[in-house]
């Protein structure tokens, strides 16, 4: 299938050529992303073969529609970027990646929180400057204390056998309980509840509706004084101005997140010779108790080739007439 690939990377184009060689699809690659300014890119192209920070908008999609494109695979498990109806009203399959390596996602998130907590990149930076000090450097224990697990899935349940593997208490909430974390010894719970008693809390849930800002001004009032936040789902579950506010208010004590709001503008991208115009961003930079990383907690060498041998099965698939069964329905 004549596919345009877009948003690519020197890891896409390792890992696509690697697995294309049981599939033989003509892969055409852009580093630009996919979005109405780039959409022309696509002309006389089957599929497009896209990632997080794509923007495929009703009018983009109309417009792959009018140029004959008839696939839209994702690089990703997350569709929000998507509109499905009007993906379906044209008649265009969208398939995705619905799980890759939910073990990289999982682990990032506790790397996060060591890190956060032990302050082991500050560490590292003083020991480059032969500042062998532990002033400041304090952490605690994590043994003991009660994590809060915001949806239970894949990743989710993944991440409370590594904290229960570290004796922590482990709360959670989500729409459906897992028996086996019950089991396991996770209680389930409300969430104002779990804001109430976790000392810290790590989302794993998807960004819909109902979950979007989940954690605002009116969540972040209901948490203990220096509570641990960490994000490693999609940036718009966290009102980043109510973050903000928190943290400077000693609410919030911790914050890490591997995602962010408007990290279409700056992720997967080298500015270090450019003006941040994102103020909200360059704020939290500020803050010595915030550890950003740029969306990196998928990327495993496991994680990339089961992104790229499903992507290119997904597209096989759908060329085949078989459909596939990581197709997203409405």
């Amino acid at each position: 299938m004549k596919t345009a690939v877009f948003s690519t990377k020197s890891y896409d184009r390792e890992y696509l050529n690697r697995f294309n060689s049981s599939h033989s699809h003509e892969l055409t690659y852009f580093e630009a992303p996919l979005n109405k300014n780039t959409v022309n890119l696509t002309v006389g192209y089957e599929a497009v073969c896209v990632f997080v920070n794509d923007d495929l908008n009703k009018e983009v999609i109309d417009e792959l529609s009018s140029k004959g494109v008839k696939v839209i695979a994702l690089r990703c498990a997350g569709f929000n970027n998507v509109d499905l109806d009007e993906a379906t009203n044209k008649g265009i399959a969208v398939v995705r990646v619905p799980t890759y390596s939910p073990q990289a996602v999982a682990e990032h998130a506790m790397a996060l929180i060591l890190t956060l907590n032990r302050k082991t990149h500050k560490a590292y930076n003083r020991i480059r400057e032969s500042n062998f000090s532990l002033e400041r450097l304090t952490g605690f224990d994590i043994h003991g204390k009660t994590v809060g697990i915001i949806g239970t899935g894949h990743i989710g349940a993944l991440f409370a056998k590594i904290v229960l593997g570290f004796g922590c208490n482990v709360i959670g909430y989500d729409v459906n309980e897992n028996k086996e974390l019950v089991d396991a010894g996770v209680k389930y719970c409300g969430l104002d509840e779990l804001f109430k008693n976790s000392d810290i809390i790590s989302l794993h849930c998807p960004l819909i509706p109902a979950t979007h800002h989940l954690l605002n001004k009116n969540a972040f009032d209901k948490m203990k004084d220096g509570v641990m936040v960490i994000n490693t789902s999609r940036g718009a579950l966290i009102n980043t101005t109510d973050a903000i506010a928190a943290l400077k208010s000693g609410r919030l004590g911790y914050l890490g997140i591997d995602v962010y709001e408007q990290e279409e503008k700056l992720f997967f991208k080298d500015l270090s010779e450019e003006i941040i115009e994102d103020d909200e961003i360059s704020r939290l930079m500020t803050f010595p108790n915030v550890l950003i990383t740029s969306h990196q907690g998928f990327f495993t060498k496991e994680a990339l080739e089961e992104i790229a041998s499903t992507t290119l099965k997904n597209l096989t698939d759908i060329e085949e007439g078989r459909g596939s069964k990581n197709e997203i329905k409405v």
